[in-house]
Order: structure tokens, then sequence, then C-alpha cells
């Protein structure tokens, strides 16, 4: 197929890319310039790409341009879950094509919104018939984990953002470097009106994972928040599955449609 046809799907964790790939039958695994990319079967003129970043803008940047500098790409789509900043319940789907991020030591944010193209208006298009319009909007993302109900409201008020993450502000600027159009839809595992149990950015630093446990130790009814974070993290994640299998349901229809695409 032209290479052209291909889509980038971009998640942080083992856990997200797991629940994008149940949607998906007969996927194989490669390495393309250091990473690694679960591709999907040619459906239609389109294949998909499915990569792990790892958590954070840092890492989302840097497997992002390796390999969108190494592979032409028709769309770049950023996935996995977020923290709601609107009302909302566990599991639902939020989607846009525009994302301000933040860094650590930047004093302003940095806004990118996507270059028009086909295949954006497609997914687009169709997300807008499983998702609501008031979860369709500007998401924000940021490089460390926000834990605290009163900082997630502080990010809704300043940026006027649905959702946050930490990697779609990357993900972006990545597309946008090589022009090519990028869509988010992401799956909400927490709220904005919820404290998250533990400080988990202990957990991205070297010997975080000393200090992560050291806390929950010191704490043991934080075990209670996290079962309830692992519960929802799963339903977050059985939305992802669904929609990407709708996904595929409707470019399998196209593809029936027109067999000469491809």
């Amino acid at each position: 197929m032209p290479a052209s046809g291909r889509v980038a799907v971009f998640a942080a964790t083992s856990w997200e890319i797991s629940a994008v790939l149940a949607a998906f039958a007969g996927w194989s695994r490669r390495m393309v310039n250091g990473v690694h990319v679960f591709s999907v079967p040619e459906l239609s003129e389109r294949e998909f790409w499915v990569a792990r970043t790892g958590v954070g803008l840092e890492k989302a940047s840097r497997v992002a341009s390796r390999l969108l500098q190494e592979q032409p790409f028709r769309l770049v789509v950023s996935t996995g879950f977020a923290c709601a900043l609107i009302p909302a319940h566990i599991g639902d789907l939020v989607a846009g094509h525009a994302v301000t991020s933040m860094r650590a030591q930047a004093s302003e944010f940095t806004r990118v919104v996507s270059v028009a193209g086909a295949d954006q208006n497609w997914l687009f298009l169709f997300a807008k018939t499983v998702i609501p319009s008031d979860r369709i909007g500007t998401f924000i993302s940021v490089d460390r984990v926000i834990g605290r109900a009163a900082e997630k409201q502080h990010y809704a008020r300043l940026t006027g953002a649905i959702a946050l993450d930490m990697e779609s502000g990357a993900l972006a600027m990545a597309a946008a470097g090589v022009q090519v159009p990028f869509l988010i839809v992401r799956s909400i595992s927490d709220l904005v009106e919820e404290e998250l149990p533990l400080d988990f950015n202990l957990f991205l630093r070297p010997t975080g994972w000393f200090k992560g446990f050291a806390a929950i130790v010191a704490m043991p009814s934080r075990l209670m928040g996290l079962g309830r974070l692992h519960r929802q993290s799963v339903t977050a994640a059985k939305s992802l599955t669904t929609f990407f299998q709708h996904c595929l349901n409707v470019t399998t229809i196209q593809a029936n449609r027109h067999p000469s695409a491809s």
C-alpha cells in the first residue's frame, strides 16, 4: 500500500497500548528506528501503527520524532487515559485536535492546532458520532502527574481545556514538525474533583519506586484509593477498546465499498 496510508497511534503505557490492540486482530511487531511498533494489517487505504511512548512530554517527543522522521504518515493519533477537566464520568471518551502544553520550567503555554488532512477529517467525523459535542475541545498536556483536585481545577480555569494528559502536547508538536495532521482520542480515568491517592510523580523518577512504595506502607489506607484508580483504569481501557473496534468496523465497511482503494 502507499506509505501515505499509515496512521500512527501513540499511547504512553503498556496498559493503554493493550487496550488499543485488543480492538485489532492479526497485528505484528517490528522495530522502526529504535521504536517498537505494532502494525495492524492493511484496512482499506489505511494501515495502523501503534507505538508506546512512555509517560511524559520528553519521552513522547523522543519516540514520536524517531518514528515520524523515519516513515511518512497521514495522521498522528494520541490516545490513552486522561483526566477530565469538565463534568464527566469514568470511561467517557474525549477528543480534539488542539492542545496546549506546559513544561515545568516554562513560564508560558504553547498551543498547537492540527494541520488539515483527509484522515484527520475522517476520524474526527467518526469520533463526533460517538462522542458528545461537550466532550470535544482543547486538551492540555503537562510534564507531571496532577493529582490534587484544586490544581486540576486551576488548569481548567486557566486554559478552558476539557481534559489533561502528559503526552498529547509533544505528539502534536512532533506531528506539526512534519506537517502531519493529528487527533486526540482519550478515555477518562480520573475526574476533575477527585484526588489521586498518591503522588505518582515519585514513580517517574529514577529512584522513585522505593519512595512510592514507602509512601504506601506509611499510609496503608492509600491502597483503597489505588484499588479505586485501578477499577477506573479498567473502565477507561474498555472504552478505548470499544472505540477502536468501532473504528475498525467503519474502516472495514469502507474497504468493502471501495475494494480497489488500496
